[in-house]
């Protein structure tokens, strides 16, 4: 099988919005509402899909006295009825990040045995909702994220300094939320699935502990304001799994989004091959790993035989260090990695994208790569490795035009990564 450029292009799009579409957050809060209160419920949450599913949940129960706050991120907010929708930033936290935090948890306070808190979470939350703990102010925390995000810590790591560093996260705001009954819904944007790493856990109890949060500082060498270095020699511990009972739902997730993809290619007639929803590591590292698989399949049939489709997804790193940086996401940065790997390999493409529209912070969700990917480039005066070494894969992919743009889609099930094996 020998397809066209156009129609390759236009298979490996339907296999992205396959799976993005397989995560909706109003059909998946349809499918998983908890039984109603006999009292009030109150609706809070935090992530990129909350407001979608707090439209939903409203919807859903007009004869239910409704109410509650949730936050999303700027541009992702849609109106949900009787609850309040509040936008923040992400991935760094501002002033609504705390904002939203504190207004999230008076909403939860007061409550009594018959009142029902339904918390939607959704990838992103930790940002989107931040309570600094202690005496550190929001650009302590400010500082702290930054310093995360360039360390090349995996997003485990990250989110256990963050529980530790919060007043709402790792389970605090299960806390808050006594003695009502608690029921949380998640779209999992994280490998395993785990609602403990999800949003930093605010329902969920934190099974990290300051000793492992010490660690993590050492081995990254995190540089940390005072403020949240006095957090952490106090040793405050978060709350632990055993002490927080509530039902954890997870409505969607990055596997399932995979499998809708992996159905869309065998009615393509083209064969799926997951490779698993948990790959992580550096992006360029991992696109060139994943250039081998392609080389493989193509060649000696190993994986899979041609035509068919390698599907990935999971949350790879990019590691900044201190240098200065282009413009990109991980997703553009593993596959210029992989289009590096492929050397121009005849009859192998891919996609690669965040399931939320936005690789990193740019507007982009992610891009393809096309067997003629290096030498158009070459034309326009671009090098790959040059626009790898300084962190650049937007604006080369940009050049191409070969970003994939899909603006918001109010949903986060991670990474989709598509490479068609012609």
């Amino acid at each position: 099988m020998r397809w066209k450029d156009a129609e390759s292009r236009a298979i490996l799009r339907r296999l992205f919005d396959a799976a993005v579409a397989s995560a909706d957050p109003s059909a998946a809060v349809l499918r998983h509402l908890p039984e109603k209160p006999r009292g009030r419920c109150v609706v809070v949450g935090a992530g990129k899909a909350s407001a979608a599913m707090a439209a939903a949940l409203d919807a859903a129960w007009p004869d239910v006295d409704v109410s509650g706050v949730v936050v999303t991120r700027y541009g992702h907010a849609v109106p949900a009825g009787r609850i309040r929708i509040l936008e923040a930033s992400h991935p760094v936290p501002d002033a609504m990040s705390e904002t939203a935090a504190r207004e999230i948890l008076a909403a939860v306070r007061g409550l009594t045995p018959d009142d029902l808190v339904v918390a939607l979470i959704s990838g992103g939350g930790s940002a989107l909702m931040v309570a600094p703990a202690g005496r550190m102010t929001l650009a302590d925390k400010q500082a702290v994220n930054r310093a995360l995000l360039a360390s090349g810590a995996a997003i485990g790591e990250m989110n256990a300094v963050r529980k530790h560093l919060s007043a709402i996260k790792g389970g605090r705001l299960a806390q808050a939320a006594r003695p009502a009954r608690l029921a949380t819904l998640v779209i999992s944007d994280v490998p395993g699935d785990d609602p403990a790493a999800i949003a930093s856990g605010p329902t969920i109890g934190d099974a990290s502990t300051i000793d492992e949060v010490r660690e993590i500082i050492r081995r990254y060498q995190l540089d940390l304001p005072a403020a949240a270095r006095a957090v952490i020699e106090a040793g405050a511990e978060t709350p632990k799994p055993e002490a927080l009972p509530g039902d954890v739902t997870i409505i969607a997730a990055p596997y399932l989004a995979l499998e809708a993809a992996a159905a869309e290619a065998a009615r393509s007639g083209i064969t799926p091959l997951i490779l698993g929803d948990a790959i992580e590591g550096e992006a360029r590292e991992a696109g060139i790993v994943m250039a081998g698989f392609a080389r493989s399949a193509q060649s000696k049939g190993l994986p899979v035989r041609a035509p068919a489709v390698l599907l990935s997804g999971g949350e790879t790193t990019v590691s900044i260090g201190k240098g200065p940086a282009g413009a990109g996401g991980r997703n553009t940065e593993f596959l210029l990695g992989l289009a590096v790997g492929l050397g121009g390999a005849g009859g192998i493409f891919a996609i690669a994208g965040d399931s939320d529209g936005i690789d990193g912070t740019e507007d982009a969700a992610g891009a393809i790569v096309t067997p003629d990917t290096l030498a158009r480039a070459r034309q326009l005066g671009l090098d790959a490795r040059a626009h790898l070494a300084a962190h650049d894969s937007y604006r080369y992919f940009d050049a191409l035009g070969d970003l994939v743009k899909t603006g918001p889609t109010l949903t986060n099930v991670n990474d989709i990564r598509a490479i068609l094996i012609l």
